[in-house]
């Protein structure tokens, strides 16, 4: 069944269970639930990756589409994609707006993540 997602009502924008958000395609984990918060924006947000090595980082202009005047005029609309390194496929995007202690925020699209509520075994990976 096809998940219809959009800010303010998808599927993890309000979820607070503790545990691992991880790739929907390849499984690969990608995110600890305790560096997920609140950013006002309506889609999930963290501030921080499990590894730097488990997204790859890339410059996306897409939604300025055709309109290079536009970029020129306001470089602020550059965005920055994150996609999962294992698979290739789109997370979401990450701004430099977020809260200490990285000042990032993942900002992530739900449809691209799994969720695995957290082993009683790892209470050490979640404690803040």
């Amino acid at each position: 069944m096809f998940e219809i997602s959009g800010p303010y009502s998808n599927k993890y924008y309000k979820h607070w269970e503790r545990g691992i958000y991880s790739c929907v395609v390849c499984g690969e984990d990608l995110f600890l639930s305790h560096t997920k918060y609140d950013s006002g924006s309506g889609w999930p947000a963290f501030y921080d990756i499990i590894d730097k090595d488990k997204v790859t980082l890339k410059q996306d202009l897409s939604h300025v589409g055709a309109n290079l005047l536009l970029l020129v005029c306001n470089p602020s609309m550059a965005r920055t994609e994150v996609s999962c390194s294992t698979c290739g496929s789109h997370v979401g995007h990450v701004f430099d707006d977020g809260p200490k202690p990285t000042g990032k925020r993942f900002c992530v699209n739900s449809t691209s993540l799994n969720f695995r509520a957290q082993d009683p075994l790892m209470k050490t990976l979640f404690q803040c």
